[in-house]
């Protein structure tokens, strides 16, 4: 009983943004949850008996898609860079932080994946697809970079 996209999109979207939004609170992530849901949809091999099995899967995919980011976001806190910047106690403190935003994207990458998303060399090897040993030495050279950065001003 697999819909097209379109009448489905149509069918559970509001549905599943109220879900998102209430679990998240956060508008951008909702959009991403209910996106997330509507792929997982669209992948499913699954042949739903009736109008209200579709409608509980494509809810309890959402629900645990919110979940899972709400784990995540628990798991890896992050600050944004105005909260970080108002907290900056010193001219030096946010210099840093204003050095770092010149870094190329490489070198920013792995530095906040590091120090600031609290990643371990372990996972960000895995999520940039490099070895462990690989992610050290762009730390390294990021770190020096940065420090020549500072040192230069």
């Amino acid at each position: 009983m697999k819909k097209d996209a379109d009448q489905i999109f149509k069918k559970y979207c509001q549905l599943l943004y109220k879900i998102s939004i209430i679990m998240l609170c956060n508008e951008q992530d909702a959009y991403d949850a209910v996106q997330e849901s509507f792929l997982k949809y669209l992948d499913t091999k699954m042949d739903f008996r009736d109008e209200s099995h579709e409608k509980a899967w494509i809810t309890r995919v959402n629900i645990n898609i919110c979940k899972n980011m709400l784990r995540f976001k628990r798991m890896h806190p992050t600050v944004e860079y105005e909260t970080v910047a108002l907290h900056c106690h010193t001219p030096e403190e946010t210099g840093i932080m204003d050095l770092l935003m010149t870094l190329n994207a490489k070198d920013k990458e792995v530095l906040i994946l590091y120090y600031i998303e609290g990643y371990s060399c372990r996972e960000i090897a895995e999520m940039l697809k490099v070895t462990e040993s690989a992610v050290k030495k762009k730390l390294e050279r990021a770190r020096k970079r940065l420090r020549e950065k500072y040192e230069s001003r």
